[in-house]
């Protein structure tokens, strides 16, 4: 796959926007209950697979202001972004790239990998934190799909 020069802009844009939303929102991004706001923008990703590139690259940039800092947060939540946003562009692509259901894919995957990390870092039952995480992260990616579809309304790219 080749990557141009708007691509590599588009994923400086988009980490830089997930960091950025990240620290602001510092207190309410990180814990069990989290409900990470920079999380409106992973239904973008529906329209272009290299926003999961950008998507964990702003994970990454995010998470080094966490107080849990370390490989879980630096390494694992990184690689299971950017899993679920290439799943997430993946299957919203037979849905003629649907903001909704890239959403609900990246919000779903994400939800399990911070619940089984969270069990490992602090021993939490995963039956305890997901169905919050779970909640918290469909209603941000629910929020941001909106967002989305109704910029596309207005705009096209």
């Amino acid at each position: 796959m080749k990557i141009s020069s708007k691509d590599i802009s588009l994923i400086a844009v988009f980490s830089s926007l997930y960091a950025l939303l990240v620290y602001l929102f510092a207190p309410i991004s990180f814990y069990a209950l989290q409900f990470r706001v920079a999380g409106v923008l992973r239904p973008w990703i529906a329209k272009r697979w290299v926003l999961a590139v950008g998507y964990a690259i702003g994970v990454v940039l995010g998470n080094l202001f966490s107080p849990f800092a370390g490989p879980y947060e630096l390494v694992f939540m990184p690689a299971m972004s950017f899993l679920a946003g290439v799943l997430g562009y993946l299957i919203a692509k037979k849905f003629n790239h649907n903001y909704f259901v890239a959403g609900f894919v990246i919000a779903t995957i994400i939800s399990i990998s911070v619940s089984w990390m969270l069990n490992q870092l602090f021993n939490l039952p995963m039956l305890a934190t997901l169905p919050y995480l779970f909640i918290s992260e469909q209603t941000v990616c629910l929020i941001g799909a909106t967002l989305f579809k109704l910029i596309e309304t207005r705009f096209k790219g």
